[in-house]
């Protein structure tokens, strides 16, 4: 065979070759590893666990989510980074892993080079929330008290979205609220309902529950609509501050050297599973709103989330734990 013959011949066969590798994956029967780098029952663990049982039942494959908290979600990013890129280990990420790029310059992994995106899920909008006792009654009681006296608020750990916001807050406010990391979410809230902090920018889905049950009272949420859940709390440009609007997000990656045909598949299949009615009527019950982008997008969208953080980090002179 003349090599010009030999090249058509492996060119004609490549597009079949690729369609092949999508069509393959996942192999019947294999076990997919949903890697959750954070504790259970978080914003993006009860996500994860809705997104896993769809595919598992449109696949036929066993999803098992897993669990891998630590280090701000790091340790399980660095597995997956490290894990082979057949698809069968994916990761769940938020805003964190975003901030986490600028957080640990000196990661085992790197998380641009590493890890590919897959898909963007959907975000949640923070809540500002305070203690149903406390004297703080408004968005604007804040504004002024932050200024005047010495407040406190808690997080779920240095460079988590509630500090990230807490911290543009602080910027924006020329205001000095002392942050308090915690161990998680739960932990903060729970020491809010207490009173034994001030004041949690916190993530909706940790905190709707609370200010339903009238433990805690809702200043404004810093999105640029009204939730339905809270249709009485004002974003937080109603209340004089437009430019502090933070969503937290959850979405979907996979090791760098997973196919691009897989990738597309399972991007495809995802956002599917993001339309469904059943799902996005939970999602919101649970405070989230449907933002599904594809690879492509999502790859975009990433890009200026860690580029916007990165300048409020080094501004607000934010350190990892």
């Amino acid at each position: 065979m003349q090599r010009r013959d030999l090249i058509l011949a492996v060119s004609a066969v490549l597009p079949s070759l690729t369609w092949a590798q999508a069509t393959d994956y996942p192999k019947a029967g294999s076990t997919i590893h949903y890697v959750v780098p954070f504790p259970p029952g978080g914003l993006t663990d009860v996500m994860a666990r809705q997104v896993g049982q769809q595919l598992a039942e449109r696949w036929k494959v066993t999803v098992v989510i897993d669990n891998k908290a630590g280090s701000g979600g790091q340790i399980g990013a660095d597995l997956v980074a490290k894990a082979p890129p057949d698809g069968n280990t994916l990761l769940a990420i938020t805003l964190t892993h975003a901030a986490n790029v600028t957080l640990f310059p000196k990661a085992p992994f790197s998380f641009t080079k590493d890890l590919r995106p897959v898909a963007l899920l959907a975000s949640s909008p923070m809540l500002i929330v305070v203690p149903a006792s406390s004297p703080i009654t408004s968005f604007k009681d804040l504004v002024s008290a932050a200024k005047t006296r010495n407040l406190n608020a808690g997080s779920s750990g240095n460079g988590t979205p509630p500090h990230l916001t807490l911290a543009l807050f602080n910027d924006i406010n020329k205001s000095q609220i002392q942050h308090v990391p915690y161990k998680g979410g739960s932990p903060a809230i729970a020491d809010l309902i207490g009173s034994q902090i001030d004041v949690v920018f916190s993530n909706m889905p940790e905190s709707i529950a609370h200010v339903k049950s009238g433990k805690l009272r809702a200043l404004a949420i810093a999105s640029a609509a009204r939730h339905p859940l809270v249709p009485d709390v004002p974003t937080t440009a109603e209340a004089g501050m437009p430019s502090l609007q933070v969503e937290n997000w959850t979405a979907l990656m996979a090791p760098s050297g997973m196919s691009d045909a897989s990738v597309q598949k399972l991007s495809a299949e995802v956002l599917k599973i993001m339309q469904t009615p059943d799902l996005e009527e939970r999602a919101r019950t649970q405070g989230f709103r449907i933002d599904a982008r594809g690879s492509e997008r999502f790859a975009a969208y990433l890009t200026e989330e860690i580029a916007r953080w990165a300048k409020l980090i080094a501004v607000a002179g934010i350190k990892a734990d």
